[in-house]
Order: structure tokens, then sequence, then C-alpha cells
């Protein structure tokens, strides 16, 4: 495994860090024991930095639990104040405590105000964030400050200027490089000493399972064999101001392929011919894409029960593969309860979306795509075919 130092905390991390938002689950929970053999195989290789978060279900809960056996001193654990649910200082400290409780820790190594926005920042100062902040540096239980952002470039920046932080975890991937703060404010916020996390490096698995048919031709044919996987990893790492990527490892053979690039990938390798192989990979992605979603879920819960990344991921798998199966996949697993008919335009979801989608409209787009009534009934066969 090879390491880079964060210029602002001196740390020196693994440049493959592992992401907990999505466990293995058995029987509709997490599987901890096979959770647990994935944590300890990536750090018996090199791996040190794991990130999670207080609002994913059981995730702080399972890393404790399996950090607490001897591992906790071998790593660092990065995870974030949900202040999209914070009103109070005393909020910020129940949160706090309740999060060092399910680490099973007494301190975190990196901790982010999650989502950040510039307006939210305003606001979390007003309620005593910096207070909280200093008072639990002083006490040694947060080590380094950060935030991670989906926002744009002007008040990244703005962001950034108003406190002296630590570190900052961006969303960026090949696909990005334009996108929310992009290349531009990674490379501003490296040049002010903050550490580079790197967030969504394969577009919630989209530059993996979804690529166009051209794509998939193009990494096929050029002369160099890769996964799709490996190239969006190795352009992330091919950048000097990235410093720790950030991969959710669901699967034995993601980790062991990770962990494989991590270990030979150089900084500034890739060849013209390399580099211009993914550019032509972003021009298929662009030609197909109808919606820019990242199936974040922040606009989640609806209160209709429509399950919107869903939605806005069959509407971009059926431009991209343009078949009947991502319709009838579509219907099986939303009509009625969630499917994209019962949004009512209640507006919920849009101030919460970090890619500022035009959600409400988006969504009529995906029911007059899939949700005609003869596709309804198709499903309704299948279903009955499926589930007698």
């Amino acid at each position: 495994m090879q390491y880079k130092e964060i210029k602002k905390t001196g740390d020196k991390l693994s440049i493959l860090g592992y992401g907990c938002m999505r466990y293995p689950r058995k029987n509709g929970r997490i599987d901890y024991e096979r959770t647990e053999n994935q944590i300890i195989t990536a750090i018996e290789n090199g791996v040190n930095y794991f990130d999670t978060a207080h609002m994913y279900p059981g995730s702080e809960e399972t890393l404790g639990k399996i950090l607490a056996k001897g591992y906790r001193e071998k790593v660092k654990i990065a995870t974030k104040l949900p202040i999209m649910n914070i009103n109070t200082k005393e909020k910020m400290d129940q949160t706090f405590e309740t999060e060092l409780e399910r680490l099973q820790t007494n301190y975190i190594d990196y901790y982010m105000l999650h989502d950040l926005t510039y307006s939210e920042w305003k606001h979390q100062q007003s309620i005593g964030v910096l207070s909280f902040i200093e008072d639990e540096k002083k006490k040694g239980r947060i080590i380094n400050i950060g935030f991670s952002y989906h926002g744009n470039i002007i008040n990244f920046k703005k962001i950034i200027e108003e406190y002296d932080w630590d570190f900052v975890m961006l969303q960026y991937n090949y696909l990005d490089e334009y996108y929310q703060a992009g290349k531009e404010g990674l490379e501003y916020a490296s040049a002010q000493g903050l550490g580079i996390l790197i967030m969504e490096p394969l577009r919630e698995g989209m530059i993996i399972n979804k690529l166009p048919n051209e794509a998939s031709k193009l990494i096929e044919n050029f002369k160099i064999k890769r996964t799709p996987a490996e190239w969006a990893l190795r352009w992330l790492w091919n950048n000097p101001h990235v410093d720790v990527v950030i991969s959710g490892m669901s699967r034995e053979e993601d980790i062991e392929e990770n962990v494989r690039i991590a270990n030979d990938v150089k900084v500034n390798s890739l060849t013209e011919d390399e580099e211009k192989l993914i550019d032509n990979l972003k021009e298929e992605f662009k030609k197909s894409i109808k919606i820019d979603c990242t199936a974040c879920g922040y606009c989640l819960p609806c209160p209709k029960g429509v399950d919107i990344p869903l939605a806005f991921s069959a509407l971009n798998d059926k431009s991209i593969f343009r078949d009947i199966k991502t319709t009838v996949m579509y219907l099986i697993t939303t009509y009625p309860n969630s499917s994209a008919s019962n949004c009512t335009k209640c507006g919920k979801c849009e101030p919460k979306c970090p890619q500022h989608l035009d959600i409400m409209n988006n969504l009529e787009e995906v029911d007059s795509s899939f949700e005609k009534w003869y596709y309804k009934i198709l499903c309704k066969i299948v279903k009955a075919i499926m589930f007698r």
C-alpha cells in the first residue's frame, strides 16, 4: 500500500480509503461476519483510513465493534456531523457523544461537517459550531476538522477562506471533473494545504455498471487491458493533488482489485493515449446520461414514497441500454408504492439535492417514459410469474 502525508495534519494516510456507507447485506441487514472479514482484510493490506457517517444506518456501530478487537490504533476514523439535522449547540454535543459511543472510541481522527453548503455554514456558525469544534479539539476528541461538499466552486472557496480547515472531501471522478467544485476546487484546496479526500470515485457504480455500449467497446479494444474501475481509479491517482480515494468496497474482489492498483499506481503516469481513452469514455457517457443524479439519497425520504434515485437511474439506464428490461425492472421494483407517478410536487426534495436537479419535472419524465398503462400490465404479468 502507498501512503501520502497530509500537509496540515502530518498523517500518512493510505491512498485507498475504505468507504463504510454500503457494507454487504444479508436478509436485509448488515452481514456482520462478512463485513468484519472485509475490513480486517483491508487493514492487513495497509488500508488505514475508514470513512463513515452518523447518517449511514448501522455503519458507525459496525465499524466500532470491529475496530474494538485490537484494530483501533492501526487506523484513522472519519465520521460526520449531520448538520442538516442540527439546530442547537446541545444537539451537536449529543450527536457527537452518540458517535463516540457507536464507534467505541474516545476521539475522532477526521471529523467533518456533512454536506456543507454556504448557507448552512452560516447557520451552523450562528448556533455555535465553532465553539463546538474548538472545545472538542482542546479536549483531544476531534483531531482534525474538515467538511464534505457537493456545491459550486464560488461557495466552496468562501467556506475555505472563512476557517482554518485541515481537509476537505469532494465528489470527484472523470465524469465530474468540471462538476460541483470540480478540478478547480480540488486544486484550490490543495494549494491552501488542505488534505484532499475523494468520494464517489466510481460515480455510485455508474462508471462500472452502466457503461454505454460504445464506451465498453473502447475499453475492450484498448491495447492495455484494465477494468472500468481500474481506469477510473488510475485517473484519480494520476492527479498529484489527490491524497485519498474513498472506495465503497462491498465485495471481496473489490478490495483485492483496489489494493492491487493502490500498490503500484504512480502520479502523472497515464500516457497520452490513456488520457485520450478516458476523454472518449466521458464523451460516450455525455451522449447517454439524461439526469445527472449521483444517487446520494439526500432527497429522501419522499412523503409519498417515491424512490427518486432509483427513478432517475432507471431513466439513465433506458437511455444508455435502450431495452425493455430496464422498464420491466423499474416497474417491478417501484410500482405502485414508490413509483414516480406518486409525486405530488410538494417540493420537499429539491432544496436537499446537492446537484440542484429539477427533481419534480424530471420525475414527470420518468412517469411518462415508464408508466404507460401497457407497461403496468406487463409488470403485473412478470410479477405473477416471478412470485407465484
